[in-house]
């Protein structure tokens, strides 16, 4: 029972304290005087009355009411209903003069009025009990007693007030009579003051109700909740949701749950309290426990900035003062906004509740939603009314969080049951066991203070049951059932609401409810009311007195409270791990594991090795933890299990395994498994001397975290306790007690079922018994604090204490560290070998490391010993007992570290040596490592295949590459090699990682190397490798990749004998390098002498960076120059050295001049032989480099030209790259010009119109003139323009141009106005031309219309350009057609240019890209082809990452203006191509477009020369591009050439007829020109070669060693001449074939090259190593194989074979057994190039022959192929790389000489003659035995019938026949038997013998068949004579 109210004031304003116009309450009464004992008055209720402030108003306020809610310091909350009206007061001036006037004047009724001010004045009743409406009615009864001057005293009416009792919950009134009757009371109080007692008797159902009555008249009903744990809402939740709506008050809740501070606004006192106590009813069964204020007075408005979360309510008046507040989540009730700062995220319900939470919410709150689009609705579907929505949504949260909660009584430990039961939570079991581990929300949740009110509420098991007790223990499977359909789920809202709605009025009904009001007009009060009466105090307290009197003499209420077993309901099931699906096959893991664990015990080692790596993977997954820790518990006996040293390091490194992956607050319980194993699994190391299974897996987290071991602790003690009551009650001891939560099954009795069965029996114990069982119960606890102070110091001591490696971050170090700090290693990470400054720690004693654990395990047993009621003498016990108990384990843990290092180590594979190249050198011996898998996911077996790597070999640093070469770790694939390996020169990063190796758990020191051939290496050092080794490795490596000068690189030092090899674990102890290289020097100079003998010149090295210099004596690397003078420093000198006559002949003899005269483009003899005619000629201008670096010494310019304008006219051109022809068309004689950008400064003279008037000519006037000169004589060269004579009409170019399109070309010539419009990039959508199996594409990105020449693309298109008057002007007409020259230039280069109408040039500008773009384009090409790490980010994935890259819209731009310059130059005009400084994308386009347009450079020959001459002559800059020396590592790595390698190889796909070169030959290429093997790519012009004398040095000098090539090209044609890995079977050019791609980025492939890893061998682009390897294979004698029939079948891996060698293309794989059968039958093979040949040759002739052709030789000679085919193209498998077992050094002296033409058909058909005129009827191979004792060999036997003889010869191409049979001494053919020695693999069938009158010849052929037709043959042969 409870009073009603507590106490009853009246507040007025106080007139004396008004501070400058801001008043102040004060209280004038207050009853009762005396506080009450149990509920102290509150202070500050004056400041609540008004919550604004006290203020007077000029006018009067209707009467106000509202609930304000105060804290009291006991957390009780007081409720203070406010009823406010207003009093007149006069105004002080005017109060004497009209006092007499009021009663007489009314007419001047207003003026009083204006005179006075109205004071507010307060009614407040303050109450323990919530009840709005009850409080309204009684101060507005109180109120209308005092207006309407009612008969009813008003102290009676408050007295009966303060006096009335009711009871708090549903309880029993019926014994009560009432508190005070008529005959009781003083007669001058007696009034009809009736309290409705119901008498005993009456229904049950009347108990609940009470009616109570002031005195006045009046009935009200109070209505009592049934049970008072569910909060009272009325209709607060409904009127919340209307104001803020769904999801805003979901925000509001998560926040509140989560401790966020949350501010009400609004204009409305009592909504701002409704809606605080609305939200705190949905947030049951939690219960707010912070600051909870729903009406804030203004003057406490600083409140707000408190640190600690709070509720609370503001009026909208202050709202300018809450704008400041960062931190404070603001709910605008009047607006129903909800803001929420930047800086506050907030946790929402975990995802598929939050989303069925709002579903239903909608249904209740907007019902119609469902049906809004029915065709027919339903007449009406209106919500529910207010006070039953409110309900309904109460019922969904009550829904909500039964099922954020189910099963948490499975994870609560009580860990004492008497005197109390204390009862703990285990957050981690259940955040595991529910799968929300990362669940941000819940974790949230269940660490704040609510839900540990929660669990200290609801915890105890044997207490007084409400609804959500029922709701979560027995309705959960309803509600797993029901959670996806909402209509059920509404339906059981519906039911938990009606429950609801009962609790809070149990009979409806019965609201009765008699309270007068004001009348209308008193409301209004009259102003000659006198002010509100002061009461008399004595009448009051008088009725107090007496009622407190009756009730200490009537019989204590006993409130009935029916407790009852609280129960748990169903466990929780392991709900799915969130990545379920990935592990799918669990149950074959768990085999797995069972089975490796059993072999470890049974001791098949070799088995559990081979499954460990499987059992490794699988224990990512939990199924198999558990799996595991339940296995090993199987082969524990009395908690020991001595197993042998290899048992036990499988055994640790399987606990490490599992515990890798445990987190820190191991939510599985799987560390808490594993914890009783680890102190039972050990080792005998020596006598006496155990070393346990603890000791080796310290290295983890969860050790170190406090919560852990407080679960752990509560759990086992819980299991303790339960014990010790199931012992006394069956008087038998339960074994085997589950540990795991104490659980168990569903018929054992949980601990929190006994506990509550001894909790109903406590209050029936005697004493003694329970004096007992509280100590039994302490003593249990306290004997689990030793076992856990033994087993904490057993996992946190580290197994050496004596070095004291303390982890910066192990969190030991603070006592003060609270106890859920994460402690993030172990207390000495076995791994730190030497610890920092920074950690705090450097003066520290050995005792350091034992401090901290004391310090640690103290901490522990403080918090759950005062938690768990151990007595503090006990305490103390268990404080001096620690630091012995952990000197102790620390004396043991010296002795078995000192046994441990006596222990053999662990075997490691021995390490690999790579095979080198020749003239490759180690410079540092392989140090061990392991090879980490990256993000390619081949290697790995995610995708199927065996999981090559991690592997673990060694990483060696050569002169010339970096190679890796091991075995995987993995043991099923551990008998293959992995290789990696990368030339150091294409290193373009290298980044520092750490990295744990999945096998030991270790994390590493690592890097991860990158490299431009698209490999990618991640290597971790074993621990055996010393860090400053590791360091050494860095430094070397850097040094060979930038060498401070070009001579650095590998290509000149390839040979030397200088060695550099870095030893292991040896100091250098001789002298520095600087020493060593001035040794080297004053050695140089004493041999200086000899330079004269040998003709080289010598120049002593002035780059220190290689600790190994070029022999004086070594003639290869030393260049053939005739200067005999050493030359001091390598600086490049502007003269030449070597006389103009000898370079002027070397010059001649380099490739391009034959090119030139190839192409008709001039000759080099004098110019009176020279014919007039001739266009162009070829200019010496440049011979001494002087007029341009970056040129050859050769250059094309128009005949007409004179040196000297030359030399004028480069300078306009960005580094002197002037105009030179490059190529001319042989049909349409246009020509291919190259040159770079114009100086800004040329720009405006160069497109000035020549008519403008110029006073003076400037200088720059007359150059751009000269320019003029220059471009015209161009044009003059075209026979195009000769023959238009100054093209006056039209007719001449029609028919010149017009007609140019191929006879055979049925398609119409391209629109190349279309074409130019993509290309500069216009806003009309151009169709894409077609011309000849060629497609257009448009550039990407430039969609704008040309602001330079806007017309050049109209004008091409053949459209009209109007002029200004409207009409075609003349020129216009004339203008119609194409120029003779056009410049493709920069669109940012050609700004402001003017266009003549009359000139015969045009521009086109076009957008290029830059180097910086290609630079960035290729580093993230080369992330997406090379991911350095896995991902799962969908943004991430490998299509994305390419897009990003832009690299194929790169080479669409590239190929797009290439096929553009091609189609002009075809039409007849002539095109200049003038980008950037010429140099990148100029030669890339040029190069293309010489590709396309001429098939020679598809050729071998060709393709070299194009080389040659574009890229190298021309100056492209390979060193600086390529990043080759020290001084060009800044500018970075920019693949120009690779670029358009890439570009040929687009084209190759679509042409794959077209190329003598297989698309082998382009990897080859783009491996060796960064790999720095070959000098070919080194230098930046030929300038700077020749000033190395690198150039001619392939022309003069024998070589001294010919297996090092110098040349790129010599090396290809020498591979090229032994197999046909370079050659293109289907190379079968049409001549003069135009190739015109496609070129759209859809057409566009990505190139394998990027892709492709062999990691059998590595790169295939290095033949000797593969040659080496190879013999080196053979030479291992195999074992004899007694096995039976071996398996011809191989599996081969994507990612570790290489595809072309294991599974060679046909035409390969046949070329390779012809020369394999050759060699066996000991004959000299032919070169495969002449096989070739011949058999195409026999094809022909077949082909002539037969008139149907056989497919096979229409695929040969597919030059009948119709041009569609070629495009699709008709694919053999690629020859890359197909091995023919020939050593690159057999032909030492090889050298190329290129073949002028590919010869004849017809010579090679006369070669294949046959070598004698007779008829060879039949011939082939047949096997014959020899003469006595003689082996059978192979022979090719040829029959021939004229001659009447069988002869044979060694093999075909043999001339000389190597013996006769003649058949006329032939008697007989018959079958054979095969005789010792036969052939094996050979059917018996396939033998016959020949029988003449001198011996018998025993032949063997190839089958049955064959020796079938030979005797057939044969046969016929003897019945024709």
């Amino acid at each position: 029972m409870a009073r009603l109210a507590d106490y009853f004031l009246v507040v007025g304003y106080d007139l004396d304290k008004r501070v400058e116009g801001e008043g102040q309450g004060r209280i004038l009464q207050r009853f009762p005087e005396k506080d009450w004992e149990d509920s102290p008055f509150p202070q500050g209720i004056e400041l609540f009355c008004q919550p604004s402030g006290w203020q007077l108003v000029p006018e009067r306020q209707p009467a106000s009411f509202f609930v304000a809610v105060l804290t009291d310091i006991n957390s009780e909350r007081h409720y203070c209903a406010c009823f406010t009206f207003w009093e007149c007061l006069d105004n002080p001036q005017l109060q004497k003069a009209e006092a007499n006037e009021l009663d007489e004047v009314d007419e001047d009724l207003a003026v009083v009025q204006a005179a006075k001010v109205f004071a507010p004045k307060s009614l407040v009743l303050v109450s323990r009990l919530d009840y709005t409406e009850v409080f309204r009615n009684c101060l507005g009864l109180v109120y209308t007693i005092y207006v309407d001057g009612l008969s009813a005293p008003l102290e009676t009416v408050i007295g009966n007030l303060l006096t009335c009792i009711i009871p708090i919950a549903g309880g029993s009134q019926t014994d009560e009579s009432p508190v005070c009757s008529l005959e009781k009371v003083p007669q001058a109080l007696a009034c009809d003051w009736l309290l409705a007692c119901l008498q005993p008797g009456q229904e049950e159902r009347e108990e609940r109700l009470r009616t109570i009555t002031l005195g006045a008249g009046d009935r009200q009903v109070v209505q009592t909740p049934i049970n008072d744990a569910l909060p009272v809402s009325g209709s607060t939740v409904a009127q919340l949701f209307r104001q803020l709506g769904i999801v805003n008050v979901l925000y509001l809740l998560c926040a509140a749950l989560t401790e966020h501070k949350i501010l009400f606004l609004s204009n409305s006192y009592q909504r701002l309290t409704d809606a605080c106590r609305g939200l705190l009813a949905i947030m049951f069964p939690l219960k707010y426990c912070f600051t909870y204020v729903p009406i804030l007075p203004g003057k406490l408005i600083e409140v707000l900035s408190t640190p600690t979360p709070f509720i609370i309510g503001v009026n909208s008046f202050f709202r300018s003062e809450t704008q400041e507040l960062l931190d404070v989540i603001v709910a605008d009730l009047d607006g129903g906004t909800v803001t929420i700062p930047e800086c506050v995220h907030i946790s929402l319900l975990p995802e598929p509740l939050l989303q069925q939470t709002q579903t239903v919410l909608a249904m209740i709150l907007d019902p119609e939603l469902e049906i809004a689009d029915h065709a027919f609705p339903p007449v009406s579907s209106q919500p529910s009314a207010l006070k039953i929505q409110d309900k309904e949504i109460r019922a969904v949260f009550l829904w909500l969080f039964a099922r954020l909660f189910q099963g948490y009584r499975w994870c609560l430990h009580i860990i004492r049951i008497h005197p109390e039961p204390v009862i703990r939570f285990h957050k981690a079991a259940f955040l595991g066991q529910r799968s929300l581990t990362e669940d941000d929300f819940l974790m949230k949740v269940l660490d704040g203070m609510a839900f540990a009110g929660f669990v200290s509420e609801r915890g105890p098991p044997y207490r007084a049951n409400d609804l959500f007790d029922d709701l979560v223990a027995n309705e959960v499977d309803r509600i797993r059932q029901e959670e996806t359909c909402p209509h059920k789920v509404m339906n059981h809202v519906k039911e938990l609401a009606e429950q609801l709605f009962k609790n809070e009025n149990p009979y409806p009904a019965v609201a009765m409810r008699n309270v007068q009001r004001p009348t209308e007009n008193r409301q209004n009060e009259p102003p000659n009311k006198p002010p509100f009466p002061g009461l008399d105090d004595v009448a009051v307290q008088l009725f107090i007195d007496h009622a407190t009197a009756k009730l200490k003499n009537a019989p204590p209420v006993v409130k009935v409270e029916l407790k009852a077993m609280v129960p748990s309901g169903p466990p929780l099931g392991d709900t799915v791990d969130r990545n379920g699906h990935v592990m799918a096959n669990s149950a074959r893991r768990l085999e797995v594991v069972r089975n490796c664990i059993t072999y470890i015990f049974e001791n098949k080692m070799l088995e559990a090795k081979k499954l460990m790596p499987a059992v490794l993977r699988a224990l990512k997954g939990r199924a198999a933890r558990i799996c595991l820790t339940q296995e090993l518990n199987q082969h524990v006996l009395q908690n020991r299990a001595v197993l042998d040293d290899q048992q036990f390091d499988y055994i640790v490194r399987m606990l490490n395994c599992t515990l890798q992956d445990c987190s820190h607050m191991d939510e599985h319980g799987i560390a808490a498994a594993l914890l009783p194993l680890v102190t039972a699994f050990c080792r005998k190391l020596g006598a006496g001397i155990t070393q346990f299974a603890y000791s080796c897996v310290q290295e983890h987290m969860v050790w170190t975290t406090m919560q852990f071991w407080e679960a752990m602790f509560y759990s086992d003690v819980q299991s303790h306790i339960r014990a010790l009551y199931l012992e006394s009650e069956d008087g038998e001891q339960h074994k085997n007690l589950e540990q795991q939560d104490g659980s168990g099954d569903g018929r054992e009795i949980s601990a929190l079922d006994l506990a509550s069965e001894q909790n109903r029996l406590w209050p029936t114990l005697s004493k003694e018994m329970q004096t007992e069982r509280v100590q039994k119960e302490e003593s249990t606890v306290f004997s689990q604090a030793i076992h856990y102070a033994n087993r904490m110091s057993y996992l946190l001591l580290p197994l050496d204490t004596s070095k004291n490696r303390l982890l910066r971050n192990t969190g030991f170090a603070d006592v003060e560290s609270v106890s859920n700090s994460y402690v993030t290693n172990s207390i000495a990470g076995s791994m730190a070998e030497s610890y920092d400054t920074e950690s705090g720690f450097e003066d520290a004693e050995s005792s350091d490391v034992a401090n901290s654990v004391v310090r640690f395990i103290n901490r522990f047993v403080d918090k759950v010993c005062n938690e768990s009621g151990v007595t503090n003498e006990h305490l103390k016990a268990l404080h001096t007992m620690i630091p012995d108990i952990v000197q102790m384990h620390i004396e043991t843990l010296d002795a078995v570290h000192r046994e441990s290092k006596r222990l053999p180590p662990i075997q490691k594979p021995k390490l690999l040596r790579p095979i080198l190249l020749p003239g490759e050198e180690l410079v540092m011996e392989g140090m061990r490592v392991h090879l980490i898998p990256d993000g390619r996911e081949e290697a790995t077996g995610i995708m199927g295949g065996p999981p090559l790597l991690p592997a673990e070999g060694a990483i060696f640093l050569t002169t010339y590459r970096l190679i890796f070469k091991g075995t995987p770790t993995d043991p099923l694939v551990g008998e293959q090699v992995i290789t990696r390996s990368f030339p150091i020169a294409s290193l373009t990063k290298e980044k520092r990682i750490s990295v744990t190796i999945p096998m030991d758990q270790f994390v590493q020191e690592g890097l991860q190397l990158r490299s431009c051939t698209f490999q990618l290496m991640k290597i971790a050092f074993d621990e055996e490798v010393a860090s400053d080794l590791a360091e050494v490795f860095r430094k070397h490596m850097h040094k060979l990749r930038y060498p401070q000068h070009v001579q650095g690189t590998f290509a000149f030092t390839v040979g030397q004998s200088g060695k550099m090899v870095v030893e292991h674990k040896t100091k250098d102890k001789n002298q520095s390098l600087k020493t060593l290289s001035k040794n080297l020097v004053k050695s140089a100079k004493r041999t200086i002498g000899r330079q004269y003998v040998t003709r080289k010149k010598y120049s002593p090295p002035t780059w220190e960076n290689r600790s190994s210099f070029q022999s004086e004596l070594d003639e290869d690397e030393i260049s053939v120059s005739e200067d005999l003078e050493p030359q001091s420093s390598l600086t490049l000198s502007s003269t030449m050295r070597s006389s103009d006559r000898q370079t002027m002949s070397n010059v001649v003899e380099r490739a391009c001049c034959r090119d030139y005269q190839r192409l008709g483009l001039g000759t080099l003899s004098n110019s009176l032989t020279r014919s007039k005619n001739e266009p162009f000629r070829i200019s010496t201008v440049n011979r001494m480099y002087t007029v341009c670096r970056s040129y050859p010494g050769l250059l094309i310019v128009p005949q007409s030209i004179p040196d000297t304008t030359i030399q004028r006219i480069c300078r306009c051109y960005r580094q002197n790259r002037f105009p030179v022809v490059c190529w001319r068309n042989s049909r349409t004689k246009a020509v291919l010009l190259r040159s770079a950008g114009l100086h800004a400064k040329g720009v405006a003279g160069f497109f000035k119109s020549p008519n403008t008037p110029s006073t003076a000519p400037s200088q720059a006037e007359s150059t751009s003139l000269e320019q003029e000169k220059y471009l015209q004589a161009i044009i003059s060269s075209m026979p195009s323009y000769s023959e238009n004579s100054g093209r006056n009409t039209l007719s001449g170019f029609t028919s010149t141009h017009m007609s140019t399109s191929d006879s055979s070309d049925k398609l119409r010539p391209p629109k190349i106005g279309a074409l130019m419009k993509q290309v500069m990039g216009t806003k009309e959508d151009v169709p894409g031309t077609f011309s000849r199996g060629g497609k257009w594409g448009s550039i990407r990105g430039s969609g704008r219309l040309s602001a330079y020449n806007p017309d050049v693309g109209t004008r091409l298109a053949g459209k009209e350009s109007l002029q200004a008057n409207g009409g075609p002007s003349e020129a216009l007409f004339l203008r119609q057609q194409k120029a003779y020259l056009y410049i493709i230039g920069d669109k940012s280069q050609l700004k402001g240019g003017k266009q003549d109408s009359f000139q015969q040039w045009e521009v086109v500008p076009i957008e290029v890209c830059d180097v910086r773009q290609v630079k960035n384009s290729f580093k993230k090409l080369m992330k997406a082809c090379v991911p350095s790490s896995q991902t799962s980010d969908p943004n991430m994935s490998f299509l994305r990452c390419l897009e990003e890259s832009e690299w194929m819209a790169l080479l669409h731009r590239v190929l797009q203006v290439s096929v553009l310059v091609v189609e002009l130059l075809d039409t007849g005009s002539s095109v200049m191509v003038s980008l950037e400084d010429g140099w990148d994308v100029t030669t890339q386009v040029v190069s293309l477009v010489q590709l396309l347009s001429d098939p020679y450079y598809r050729t071998f020959d060709g393709f070299r020369l194009l080389v040659e001459k574009e890229w190298l002559s021309f100056g492209h800059k390979f060193s600086q591009r390529g990043a080759q020396t020290l001084s060009s590592q800044s500018s970075g790595f920019t693949p120009v050439f690779l670029q358009f390698l890439d570009c040929v190889h687009q084209i190759h796909l679509q042409f794959p007829m077209e190329f003598e070169f297989s698309q082998y030959y382009l990897k080859f290429l783009a491996y060796h020109y960064v790999s720095n093997r070959f000098r070919t790519f080194l230098l930046d012009s030929d300038y700077e070669r020749i000033e190395l004398g690198v150039l001619y040095e392939e022309k003069g000098g024998e070589r001294r060693s010919p297996q090092v090539c110098k040349s790129v090209w010599d090396y290809i044609d020498r591979l090229n001449k032994k197999t046909p890995v370079f050659f293109n079977y289907m190379f079968c050019p049409e001549d003069d074939e135009v190739l015109r791609p496609y070129t759209f980025i859809s057409n566009l492939k990505v190139w394998d090259f990027y892709m492709e890893e062999t990691l059998s061998e590595g790169p295939s682009y290095d033949w000797e190593a593969r040659v080496r390897q190879e013999r080196a294979a053979e030479e291992t004698p195999e074992k004899p194989d007694t096995s039976g029939p071996k398996s011809q079948r191989h599996i081969v891996w994507p990612c570790y074979d290489g595809l072309s060698k294991v599974v060679p293309d046909a035409i390969t794989k046949l070329l390779q057994d012809l020369q394999s059968l050759e060699a066996e039958l000991g004959q000299t093979s032919d070169k495969w190039k002449d096989t070739w040949d011949k058999i195409k040759t026999t094809q022909r002739a077949e082909t002539k022959l037969e008139s149907k052709p056989s497919f096979s030789s229409s695929l040969l000679m597919s030059s009948n192929l119709s041009h569609q085919r070629r495009s699709q193209g008709v694919y053999l498998q690629e020859s890359a790389g197909s091995s023919i077992n020939l050593a690159m050094d057999c032909e030492a002296s090889a050298t190329s000489t290129p073949v002028a033409g590919r010869p004849s058909t017809s010579t090679l058909y006369s070669q294949f003659q046959s070598t004698e005129s007779e008829n060879r009827s039949y011939e082939g191979i047949l096997f014959k035995k020899g003469a006595l004792l003689k082996p059978w060999k192979p022979r090719w036997f040829v029959l021939d019938k004229t001659k009447h003889q069988l002869r044979y010869y060694e093999s075909r191409q043999d001339k000389e026949c190597k013996g006769v049979i003649e058949l006329a001494e032939v008697e007989s053919v018959i079958p054979g038997t095969p005789t010792m020695g036969a052939p094996k693999n050979i059917d018996e069938k396939a033998f016959f013998d020949i029988k003449t009158t001198k011996r018998v010849y025993n032949f063997c052929a190839q089958d049955s068949l064959n020796a079938q037709l030979w005797m057939d043959s044969v046969q016929s042969c003897l019945s024709d004579a």
